[in-house]
């Protein structure tokens, strides 16, 4: 049992102390639960923190049937999927300009003008307050695997078991300092859970805001 985000983050720094100060890695967190953990773990391994915003493209018949997911930069689509599905390229290529458009909206409300950090050979420390099915973290692995990223650690608090393997098998470190086999739900093991706002959200991310040049 965690007291709150704060206490969890730090407990997951400590398992972190590696990566203190190295030049070529940074976090990233998924919003917004993942940037009280991600600002913590900024602070306390002198790293760069920004957000990681991705989305699932949905089949056109069964909309929460993901087929794909689109990040800030890059997408990353099943090929065999959708040749077998014989889903249209049209579709793909509107889908994802959509859904690029409106994480661009939401990356100036939590970064104003500031350019997304690169991941390019770097090792990026992904982190949320927690993972059910997983399904986000996995989206954002594969995604930034298309950009390229060197080193891929998934850093979480709590996650059940089977979560923790799938992890396991697209990131290239999972550290979760818990895997309890009665998992329900994230918040089960924090006191207290409450919702993040957007605007804690922000400004943790302008506490801990790099240098960046406008898009």
């Amino acid at each position: 049992m965690f007291r709150d985000r704060l206490d969890a983050a730090g407990r997951l720094a400590a398992k972190l102390q590696r990566y203190r100060d190295r030049k070529d890695a940074l976090i990233l967190a998924v919003p917004r639960g993942g940037l009280p953990i991600g600002g913590v773990l900024a602070r306390e391994l002198g790293l760069k923190l920004d957000v990681i915003l991705t989305k699932k493209i949905g089949h056109p018949v069964n909309p929460e049937f993901a087929i794909g997911a689109v990040s800030l930069t890059d997408a990353a689509i099943d090929a065999a999927l959708i040749e077998r599905e014989r889903i249209p390229s049209d579709f793909i290529a509107s889908s994802i300009s959509r859904i690029r458009e409106s994480l661009r909206r939401r990356y100036r409300m939590y970064r104003g003008a500031a350019r997304p950090l690169p991941v390019a050979g770097k090792t990026v420390i992904l982190t949320d307050d927690g993972a059910a099915t997983g399904r986000t973290l996995l989206a954002a692995i594969e995604l930034l695997r298309s950009e390229g990223a060197g080193r891929i650690v998934a850093a979480l608090p709590v996650a059940p078991p089977d979560t923790v393997r799938v992890l396991e098998r697209g990131a290239d470190e999972v550290v979760c300092l818990e895997a309890p086999g009665d998992f329900m739900a994230i918040g089960q093991f924090y006191e207290d859970f409450s919702q993040v706002t957007d605007e804690e959200a922000i400004a943790i991310l302008r506490e801990n805001a790099p240098s960046a040049r406008p898009p």
